[in-house]
């Protein structure tokens, strides 16, 4: 285990599968307490915390739909009143929502925007009430914020790309505190959600400078190193890691 991040505490939302996992063992193997949220598949999520303590971590599961900004701010709180301390927060919970513009509900534009967008702000705020100085808020955007190639994802596309602004001006509210707010924006990654065999798979290699789709483990590693001490003058940006998907 690298011990960097020994004696902090981390709170990812949408940490239960997928690239959230990843981020989750990472930062445990670095040396942080984590606590992850989950909406539904609880054995996902306990899968995901017995896999960090087995490898020597401190992990916990906590369940909160991100939509819901009541319970988010609770399981934040939670976090601080179990662990004492909050110095890092993830936001990774997303949604994706693809339609015909004619056929794209309210209903899904919503919630896109509740869980996209919202809850990285009410999370945010929650944090911000709790953090001191050297505090990380990493946001997980998406390349899709400045390449949108298909027909149908104009929402979930504006979505991200408000994640940008909002990631800025978190940064102007934050940095006089010593709190970094940075946001990644992965391109195409393999996970059950999005395969790299899927139906997409070869389209979305074409696009790629590297003609390959990113490992989740790559992406805890670009947020592990923003979490890091090492990245303590980086804040306000929107970094990719897309294997060229956006070049």
């Amino acid at each position: 285990m690298n011990t960097g991040l020994a004696g902090k505490v981390a709170f990812i939302q949408g940490g239960s599968r997928g690239i959230g996992a990843a981020i989750a063992k990472r930062l445990a193997a670095d040396g942080a307490a984590v606590v992850i949220t989950y909406v539904k598949g609880a054995d996902q999520a306990q899968a995901t915390v017995d896999a960090i303590k087995e490898a020597g971590g401190n992990a916990v599961a906590l369940q909160a739909d991100s939509a819901d900004a009541g319970a988010l701010s609770a399981a934040i709180r939670r976090t601080v009143e179990t662990h004492g301390r909050l110095d890092i927060l993830v936001n990774n919970a997303g949604t994706l929502a693809v339609a015909p513009l004619d056929q794209f509900s309210l209903e899904d534009f919503d919630r896109t925007l509740a869980i996209n967008v919202r809850s990285v702000f009410v999370a945010t705020q929650e944090a911000a009430r709790h953090m001191t100085a050297g505090g990380r808020i990493i946001n997980i955007g998406s390349t899709n914020a400045d390449r949108m190639p298909f027909a149908g994802g104009g929402p979930y596309a504006m979505s991200k790309s408000a994640l940008v602004g909002l990631t800025r001006g978190l940064a102007r509210d934050l940095g006089p505190r010593g709190i970094t707010v940075n946001n990644v924006q992965p391109g195409p990654v393999d996970t059950d959600m999005n395969p790299d065999s899927g139906d997409f798979a070869a389209m979305m290699k074409g696009m790629m400078a590297l003609g390959r789709y990113g490992r989740t483990e790559e992406i805890a590693g670009f947020v592990a190193y923003l979490a890091s001490d090492e990245a303590a003058y980086v804040t306000g940006a929107s970094l990719s890691i897309d294997g060229g998907f956006a070049a």
